[in-house]
């Protein structure tokens, strides 16, 4: 029981500081769209971290996911050859980073600003890539904390990151700029450098909390010897490959449209469609924290139910409610943009530029409601040791999110992005379903499900489009589906209930 009471206590912890700094990223968003000049401005903001996102991937090369895999294949006295070697595979990737990006820096920023200014994105690469290396360098010792079983120090550490960034930004984006025009003082600490409504002074808040974070991670390091054990390097290499290749495909399935939009649609117009395409994406941000918990809590309660006689029946059944609450909270948003909009309105100047792209905010949600059921069907080859499959899916993903992208992109801007992120999860669901039922065949209400989406998104669309974001006729219609669901799911809600009752006796 004492060991259940710490995975519980541990995995609450570690999604809280999983899920927190999403929600942090979304309070700071209205500040970012009233402090800029302009919606191209937060275009380039999400430009920029696109492809950090991708470069994340490649300098970890998987090796948090490696690292936990071979302390269970070693002897206790040799893990921290695993350590050694996990470490130094990111400190070479971190290090070919640094010494491309230093020796091409010109290429680099040239081909990053298109026709702004080339010296102003130095700068900005300049920035980022220090911010890469040091949350590189601290994948590793952030996994040792976990492998120790060091919850409190490792969220410590996280709220540390946490509270740097936003202090930091709330100092050179709100309050410097008010203070230089109240305070003789502050206007003499501005003076020569301080640029108000500067987007630099984001990265440079990134890169402060970066380093700190990674200099109070050297205690974790002190064990640290930068010496290779080759034949379990070659074994930690193959293992980790696949997973680098996927983790890969699965930021290309997400983050491709914004890294080449302004490629697809170059100039001001660009910037601008991907500054409204960012902003009204963060307002599915509660959706994402939904799935984020449900993978947090839900895969180890996979593996551990998977050898019980009616596990299958189980994951169905999970399957189900899982759909049903994602469709809930689909709706839920939906039909409250009336008001949620607020939280993405412009500055004085544009104060409504970000509204125009409500429009595909149900798609965007339908779209993590489909991500959900994907990592839903990935239970199979999980339990199957077949994650040669999930290589395959998601490489088939990425590949229509490339080809649809460069299609879409050009004619539609970013609800061609939409749709192609639809397409393409729309396949690698078909996929998944399609292996899944062949190798680990589980008894899923198919009919039910797609009934819930496609009503689901009937009433979101309904809600935008017919009855224009009215609150009240919208929430009228969130309760009816809600009494609805409740309904259609009584038998297995009073079963629910009264095996809570029993529970209780």
């Amino acid at each position: 029981m004492s060991s259940v009471k710490k995975f519980v206590s541990d995995t609450v912890i570690y999604g809280f500081t999983t899920i927190v700094p999403r929600m942090i990223g979304f309070l700071m968003t209205p500040i970012y769209l009233r402090k800029f000049e302009n919606a191209a401005v937060y275009g380039l903001y999400n430009y920029l971290y696109s492809w950090v996102s991708m470069l994340n991937a490649i300098l970890a090369f998987g090796m948090e996911t490696t690292y936990f895999r071979f302390l269970q294949k070693v002897d206790s006295k040799d893990k921290d050859r695993v350590f050694n070697n996990s470490f130094v595979v990111t400190l070479i990737t971190s290090l070919l980073l640094l010494a491309s990006v230093f020796t091409f820096i010109d290429p680099i920023a040239t081909w990053f600003a298109g026709d702004e200014n080339v010296d102003e994105y130095a700068k900005y690469i300049q920035y980022f890539v220090f911010i890469l290396v040091a949350d590189a360098l601290a994948v590793v010792p952030f996994a040792k904390l976990r492998a120790q079983g060091r919850p409190i120090r490792y969220s410590y550490l996280k709220f540390i990151n946490i509270f740097i960034t936003v202090l930091s930004n709330l100092f050179f984006i709100v309050y410097l700029s008010s203070w230089t025009k109240s305070s003789t003082f502050w206007a003499n600490f501005a003076a020569g450098w301080f640029q108000e409504g500067w987007i630099g002074y984001v990265f440079i808040s990134n890169l402060l909390a970066s380093s700190i974070t990674l200099l109070l991670l050297v205690p974790e390091m002190l064990t640290l010897r930068l010496r290779i054990d080759r034949p379990l390097m070659k074994n930690m290499l193959a293992y980790s490959f696949p997973i680098l290749i996927a983790n890969i495909s699965f930021i290309i399935n997400e983050n491709l449209d914004k890294m080449f939009f302004p490629k697809l649609l170059p100039g001001e117009y660009g910037r601008t469609e991907l500054g409204i395409y960012g902003a009204v994406s963060k307002i599915a941000i509660f959706l994402n924290l939904f799935i984020t918990a449900f993978r947090l809590g839900a895969e180890p309660f996979f593996f551990s139910y998977a050898k019980n006689e009616n596990a299958s029946r189980t994951y169905a059944k999970i399957m189900e409610y899982f759909v049903m609450l994602m469709v809930l909270v689909m709706v839920g948003i939906t039909v409250n943009l009336d008001w949620l909009k607020d939280f993405i309105k412009g500055n004085e100047l544009q104060p409504d530029i970000y509204w125009t792209g409500l429009k595909v905010v149900p798609f965007i949600l339908l779209n993590f409601v489909l991500l959900g059921i994907y990592m839903n069907l990935s239970v199979w080859y999980k339990l199957t040791d077949q994650t040669r499959f999930a290589l395959y899916i998601s490489l088939t993903g990425a590949l229509v999110t490339i080809v649809l992208n460069f299609l879409l992109i050009p004619i539609y801007s970013y609800p061609g992005a939409v749709a192609t992120t639809t397409a393409a999860y729309l396949v690698m669901i078909g996929l998944s379903l399609f292996w899944g039922q062949k190798y680990y065949p589980i008894p899923y209400h198919f009919l039910k499900i797609i009934l819930y989406l496609v009503s689901g998104l009937g009433v979101s669309l309904a809600s935008f489009f017919i009855f224009d974001s009215n609150f009240w006729i919208g929430n009228g219609l969130l309760l009816l589906f809600c009494l609805t669901i409740i309904f259609l799911e009584r038998k297995n809600i009073q079963l629910l209930l009264s095996q809570r009752k029993n529970n209780l006796k």
